[in-house]
């Protein structure tokens, strides 16, 4: 079987695992950091905004069984692609969304995904989504893997800081972009 990655940040990387988590031909889901300047980071030091990383997830899928513009149309209905400094209760440069891509293939389906997405005008405000290339990515704590699972009350009040409203207030209905 091969494998492939993606990257994407939308937020809090605890709401970011669950949605992709079990669909069929992931093989894994890792929150971490990425995008930034330091080294090795911790959560400590991401959230002080001094490193320039942002929480993201790392997703190793077979191509075979799910396709990356699938896992690009799951990516938008997680996040409010128009809020450029945070998601919902999140805010600060370490929330910021960005698809990070390490192929051409992958920017270009990402690409086209944004600029359908645009087109569709679902929302009154242009997206915002940046669209950069991989940088290194670094696994957060092991307390901050599979967050949804392992601490659902917390995960919950999370949820409820606006994304699940948001979600269906904006997705629920809303034309795939893939």
């Amino acid at each position: 079987m091969s494998s492939e990655t993606a990257i994407f940040a939308g937020g809090c990387f605890w709401c970011m695992v669950q949605p992709f988590d079990h669909q069929p031909g992931i093989i894994s889901v890792v929150s971490g950091y990425t995008g930034g300047h330091t080294v090795n980071p911790t959560y400590e030091q991401v959230k002080s905004h001094q490193t320039g990383h942002t929480e993201a997830v790392k997703i190793t899928f077979d191509p075979a069984q799910i396709t990356y513009a699938t896992l690009v149309d799951i990516y938008w209905r997680q996040t409010d692609p128009t809020d450029a400094m945070g998601q919902f209760q999140d805010r600060g440069d370490n929330y910021r969304p960005v698809i990070f891509v390490n192929s051409e293939q992958q920017r270009q389906l990402a690409t086209a995904s944004k600029q359908r997405l645009q087109a569709a005008e679902q929302f009154d405000k242009p997206i915002v989504t940046k669209i950069e290339a991989v940088q290194p990515f670094y696994p957060a704590e092991a307390q901050h893997q599979r967050f949804y699972a392992n601490n659902p009350v917390v995960f919950a009040a999370q949820e409820a800081g606006g994304r699940a409203a948001f979600i269906a207030d904006h997705w629920q209905q809303a034309p795939k972009v893939d």
